[in-house]
Order: C-alpha cells, then structure tokens, then sequence
C-alpha cells in the first residue's frame, strides 16, 4: 500500500466531514452580482448625507440608569430609543420637517430638514405641567398624525416609564401658517389616564373599526408598572420566559377614537377597548407594529412584530365601536421549516412594512429579524401574498416567505425596514437599520450561550451575562440599501452608493422633502448623531405622487377634487389614513400603496404615496382608483385620470 493510501484509510472521515462543510458553505452562499452589473446598478443612485440638528448645552450620556437587577447588563437595556418621523408640522404644504429622539440628551427634537432655507429654530418638545420623571422615563419614538382632527399635525411621543403623551398643535389664528414654529405652540395631552408605567416600543395609527375616525394600536415591550428605568426601585425585575416563546411581556393597547376639541387649548380622548383576543397574543414582547388592509374591505389587518416569539398577523372582522379580531397562521408544507410559518416563527421580530415587492398588485409584508451570517441563524422574513385571501376567514394567513430566494434573508441584526422606490424605475428598493451595541470586545460567544440557555432561567436577571459599554454585537456593519438586479434577486449596494458607514440604526423615515419626486430618506441612530439623507439622482425616471386628504368635518365636499402640484396650503384636512391607491400602466402593470400611519419600530414614514413609473411616456395621462372610507365610516371609490408629478387629491 502506497504512502496515499495510507493516508486516504487513516483520515477518511475527517476528509469526509471537511468536503461535506466545504460542499454546505459554498451551497449556502449568497449569489455574487457581477462587476459591471453593480456598478450598472449603482450608477443609478446618489444621496448626499446631512447630520440632524442637534440642540447645544445639554451633556450627552451613553447609557440609561436601569434597575439593580439589571445593571450587569445595562448596555444591553439601553440599546433602543433612536426614532425619526418626517411629516408636514409647519404647514407648508411639504413634509420637510423633522421629529426625532436623541438618545444621547433623552430629547424629542422637532427641525427642519437639513440643507433647506431656516424657517425655526429646533426646539424640544417636553410635556410640561405633566407627571414626567426623566431618571426614570425616556422616550422611544413620535407618531405624526391629526388626533383632533383639526386639520393640523400633532405629534404623539411614546416613552418607557410612562403612558404615551399627545403633543397637540394648539389652533390660534392663522395657525397653519405661524412660522416660526415653537414649542408653546403645542399642547400636551394624556393619551392613559391614571400614570401607568408602560414600555412602548411601536405605535400605529389606523381607523380600526371602521367608524371613519383613526384609532390607536400601541405595542408594548416590558411588562406593564416595570420599574426598568429605576435605579432606585425596590423589588425585583424580571425579564422574558423565553428566547422563542415568551408571552409575559406589556400589553397590546387597542384604542378607539372617542371625542375631540380644538382651538388654542385642545383635548382629543381615546379609549383602551377589549380587542376579543385572548391573553398570551397580547402580551408578547413587541418591537414594530403595522396596519394594513389586506382583503379588500378598507379594516386594516394588524400585525404584530414581537421579540422573543412568534409574530401575529390578525383579520380585522370588527364593527364601528366593536372590535374583533382572529388570529391567521401560516400553512407548513413538507419543504417549510417550522421557524418559517406565519405565526409560528420562534423569530426576534423587530421592524414591519407593507409594500408590493414582486409586482402582482398585492400587498406583501416584510419583517427584519436578527439575521446576520452567523448570528442566532435567523432571518428577515419576505412574506409574499399567495392572492388566495379569502383563506383568511378560515384563519388562514396567505402568506409564504421568499427572503431566501429573493436575496433579502440575511444582512445583520435588523431594525426598522423600509420600502421605496428611490430611482423611479417602477421597482421598490429595500432600506433597513441595523445594529445593535458599538464596541471593541465581540460578546456573541455570551450571547450564543444565553440563547441556547435553559428558558426556566431566562427571566431571571442574574442568569444573564454582563453587556457594558465597549461590548460589541453587530456594531460595525452598515444599513443595507438593497436593490433588485436582472436575476430577480435584491443585492446590498450600499457601499457602491456611500451608504456603507457603520452606524448603529433604529428608524428610518422616508419622504419626498422638497417635492422634486425623488424620495429622500433619513436614519435615527442609537448613541450617536442621525442623519438625513437627500435623493440627488440626476436621471430619476417619471412619477406620480399623491398626498390624499379628507376634508374636516364641517367642509362639505360632495366629490373628490384634484389640485395638480404639492404645495397646497390652501387644502386643509387630516391624511387619508388607510385610503389605497391603484394605478394602472400602460402595459399593464399594477402599482397599489396605502396610507401609512405609522406602520414598523420607530421609523415614521410620511403619508404621501409615492409611485415610481418606469417606462411610461411623459406625456401618458394615467388611471387611478382610490378607495377610503369617509367621515361616517362608508366605503367609497373613485377614478381619476391624472397627469405625472404630485397631486393633492381631497377626498369626497
């Protein structure tokens, strides 16, 4: 027997096992895009970055105080809290103004968009002559949105520590004009009577009964009347019971619109209503929730991105002042792992946004995970509709996850998700935030060993390991721009469209700031500045943009009216919230969106729909039909025929 042979007989196995890994690693490699097509791709984008104002004197920290039992791991505790929202506050009839939480002074910053001619000051929106303690309450995020119905942008701020606060712009004379803006010109309002301690993490607006008024869906983290800010607290604290079932976290707040005043001293009341859903859906530990109507009946479904658990996607068969709701779960096949099925992911579900990603006239749901190449081997979940949604009543949801095939599965430990078409070419790119903690010591190895720990201890504090400052866990990537190429799968060009810094990100907004019909978009990021970042591509295809608006309650408009271009001061009303849109292309494609109010973690994006069109002539007038419910609650419908560009579209 030769020397070879030898050697073959005595280390068969262990050749065995290294072709068997080399065979799986290669198999499980993502597609590489070539050269040329990347920077083909790449060539079609460019964004110019802009650092958000941020307000002088105040010492910045880098780390909440948290309770004794959960100081060892205190980095970990204070590792969210970075939102953004882009809306119209001013009233200038475009959404380029700012409200964003800096964690590093515990602010909420109302500005301007960066790089555009000064019209105010940024100022801080505090709930003065309000129970707020700031050592043991810190805000989580801000929802945009017209709570009284007075045809001006309140802005409401959800917190750990306490219940939400509702900043209600005050209506003095000529109030959509007063510039500039301050912060006396808002009026905080409790959203919870009775100082509750809740955990707030997502929030949502959307007309949950269809009554006609827009409602509340708030998602809560840590259990309700914690004391996690606290470090003065006695008693003990306690964490989830699960890494992939855990259901002891806040309750789900479902909150129906009640009564409203408006004028210099506003109030707007809500109501904490019995949602019909049992117990253990309610109180999983949620990160992002999103409101969407997915079987054409203008109720949106619900759903709900929980940490630690699996996620909820609920029907919405309620009535006006009537909720109800049935729990859809996903059907496994011989080929569906288990992880994978709607509703019974074992997932860490931290970002949600609805869009159309492959091009069929349908919704599809997009959630980010912990997914990175190694990570917890989990992934961002593509749910992509199957059409069939009559299954839903019979508590089916029609949903399959493409993220694998799609190439949009892995890319690190993500946060918010965003959808948007940023060149106009009739095809939606993929934004996400991601990141978690920023340091120089790598604690996966700590992090591994406490997922695959015993769940009877995971609630308690002292089995978890210690995250302090200059501890690492996925600080040093960048937030993905994903991009669709000619295979049909999404590609990461961040670094080949300066996007590539690594920041450690939680929201992301979006909006066409200065109505040019290019989408702009900026990120909040945790412990450091955020930035804004301006669309500049010079060959940006055509578009349509529409900004749909109901009339206030005593504006009679009888049919719908459409007033070319975006600056409309002159129409006054609240967004639209949950109206859809179809247009429909000359070559017969599909493009549909609704009215978002708030939909993922802490990003907010603006209300506007836009549409990129892709090869569509300039001059190609083109149909749309939208659908709303009006002030009363009734479905209406109606088609217009409108040129490219923006429309303000008031809605009958």
């Amino acid at each position: 027997m030769n020397i070879f042979s030898i050697f073959i007989s005595r280390h068969l196995k262990t050749l065995v096992v290294v072709g068997v890994v080399t065979s799986v690693y290669f198999l499980a490699r993502l597609p590489q895009l070539p050269g040329a097509e990347r920077a083909r791709l790449a060539s079609q984008f460019r964004f110019t970055s802009h650092r958000l104002p941020e307000l002088q004197n105040y010492s910045p920290k880098y780390l909440r105080t948290v309770h004794k039992d959960l100081e060892h791991f205190s980095a970990w505790i204070s590792a969210v809290g970075a939102g953004v929202a882009l809306n119209d506050l001013d009233g200038d009839g475009l959404p380029n103004d700012l409200c964003y939480i800096d964690t590093r002074i515990d602010k909420v910053i109302v500005a301007q968009v960066p790089g555009t001619s000064l019209r105010y000051e940024p100022f801080a929106l505090e709930p003065t002559l309000l129970p707020y303690d700031p050592n043991t309450t810190a805000p989580m995020g801000s929802l945009p949105g017209d709570f009284n119905e007075d045809g001006l942008t309140d802005i409401l701020v959800y917190y750990w520590g306490r219940s939400p606060v509702i900043f209600l712009r005050r209506d003095v004379q000529d109030a959509s004009h007063a510039l500039p803006m301050t912060p006396d010109q808002y009026a905080p309002c409790e959203l919870a009577a009775g100082g509750e301690r809740w955990y707030t993490n997502a929030a949502t607006q959307a007309d949950l009964d269809g009554d006609g008024h827009v409602d509340l869906l708030i998602g809560n983290y840590f259990p309700d009347g914690s004391r996690i800010l606290d470090a003065n607290a006695d008693g003990h604290e306690h964490m989830q019971h699960s890494m992939s079932r855990a259901f002891n976290g806040g309750r789900e707040r479902f909150l129906l619109w009640r009564s409203a005043t408006k004028g210099p001293t506003p109030q707007v009341q809500f109501e904490d209503v019995n949602s019909g859903l049992e117990p253990k859906l309610l109180t999983g530990w949620t990160l992002a929730v999103g409101a969407a109507d997915l079987d054409g009946d203008l109720l949106p479904e619900i759903y709900l991105a929980n940490d630690f658990g699996p996620d909820r996607l609920l029907h919405n068969l309620s009535r006006p002042g009537q909720l109800r709701f049935q729990e859809l779960r996903g059907e496994r096949t011989l080929t569906t792992p288990g992880s994978k099925v709607l509703g019974r992911d074992s997932f860490k579900g931290m970002g949600t946004e609805f869009g159309d990603l492959n091009g069929d006239g349908l919704l599809d749901i997009c959630v980010s995970n912990i997914a990175g190449e190694y990570a917890l081997e989990e992934s961002h979940f593509f749910w992509l509709s199957t059409g069939k949604v009559d299954r839903m009543g019979e508590g089916v949801a029609p949903y399959v996850d493409y993220g694998e095939s799609l190439g949009l599965s892995r890319s690190s430990w993500g946060w918010d998700v965003r959808l948007g078409d940023f060149n106009n070419d009739g095809i939606l790119e993929v934004l996400q935030a991601t990141g978690f903690l920023k340091g120089v010591v790598n604690r996966w190895p700590e992090l591994h060993e406490l997922a695959m720990g015993n769940d009877q201890l995971l609630s308690s504090p002292s089995s978890w390991p210690s995250f302090h400052p200059g501890d690492d866990l996925s600080g040093h990537g960048h937030n993905p721009f994903f991009v669709r190429a000619h295979d049909g799968r999404y590609y990461d060009l961040a670094a080949q469209v300066g996007l590539d810094q690594p920041h450690v990100s939680r929201g992301i907004a979006t909006a066409d700031v200065d109505g040019d019909g290019r989408l702009d978009f900026a990120v909040a990021n945790q412990w450091e500045s955020s930035f804004f970042y301006h669309n500049e591509i010079a060959d940006a295809g055509p578009f349509l943009g529409l900004r749909l608006i109901l009339p206030l309650p005593d504006q009679a408009i009888e049919q719908t009216i459409d007033q070319p271009g975006y600056h409309s001061t002159n129409k006054k009303g609240r967004p639209a919230i949950g109206a859809e849109a179809t247009v429909y292309l000359p070559d017969g494609r599909r493009l549909v969106a609704q009215v978002d109010g708030g939909s993922g973690h802490s990003g907010k994006k603006c209300p506007d729909l836009h549409f990129g069109l892709g090869p569509v002539s300039a001059q190609e007038n083109l149909r749309v039909v939208l659908r709303w419910r009006d002030w009363e609650g009734n479905i209406r419908q109606q088609t217009l025929y409108l040129s490219q560009g923006w429309h303000t579209v008031q809605l009958g």
